[in-house]
C-alpha cells in the first residue's frame, strides 16, 4: 500500500512538471523573458543581437520534449498506483493533491504565482478528504466457509 502511494504521489508530481513544461515551450514569451533576466548584458557581436533572441528556441524544443516525457511517466506511474492501491479512488485523490501542492510550489518559484484563499481552502478540502481515504480501513466482505457441494 506504501508503493501505491508513493507512485500515485510520483505521478502528481510529474503531471505538475508536464505542465510547466507546457508552458514554458507553448507559452509565448516566458523562455525569452527568463533568458533575458539570466543573460542580461551577454550580446552578439553579429548585428548586437541578444543571445536569447535563438537561445529560447532550442529551450523550447527542450520543454516539449519534457512535456512529452514527463506525460509518458506520469501515465505509467498512475496506472501502477493504481495496481498498488487498495482503491482507485484512493490513487486517483491522492494524485490529484499531489498535482495541485507541486503545481503551487513550481508556479510559485518559476513565475511567482500566488493563489487565493478560495484556492487553499479547496485544497485543505481535498487534503482532509485525502487523510480520510488514507485513514479508513478497507472493508472486505466475508467469504463463505461452509460451501456445499451439489
Amino acid at each position: 500500500m506504501i508503493s501505491g502511494s508513493l507512485y500515485a504521489l510520483s505521478a502528481g508530481f510529474l503531471g505538475a512538471a508536464a505542465s510547466l513544461s507546457a508552458k514554458l515551450s507553448l507559452g509565448s514569451d516566458y523562455m525569452r523573458d527568463m533568458c533575458e533576466s539570466r543573460l542580461s548584458g551577454w550580446t552578439d557581436t553579429h548585428g548586437g543581437t541578444s543571445v536569447c533572441d535563438w537561445l529560447h528556441i532550442p529551450l523550447r524544443l527542450l520543454c516539449a520534449g519534457l512535456l512529452f516525457t514527463c506525460n509518458a511517466v506520469m501515465w505509467t506511474f498512475f496506472s501502477k498506483a493504481l495496481r498498488h492501491c487498495s482503491s482507485s479512488a484512493r490513487a486517483t485523490v491522492t494524485t490529484t493533491a499531489s498535482n495541485f501542492i507541486s503545481s503551487a510550489v513550481l508556479g510559485r518559484l518559476i513565475f511567482g504565482e500566488t493563489h487565493a484563499v478560495l484556492w487553499w481552502v479547496g485544497i485543505s478540502l481535498t487534503l482532509c478528504g485525502l487523510l480520510v481515504l488514507h485513514g479508513s480501513t478497507s472493508q472486505t466482505l466475508p467469504q463463505e466457509e461452509d460451501k456445499k457441494d451439489t
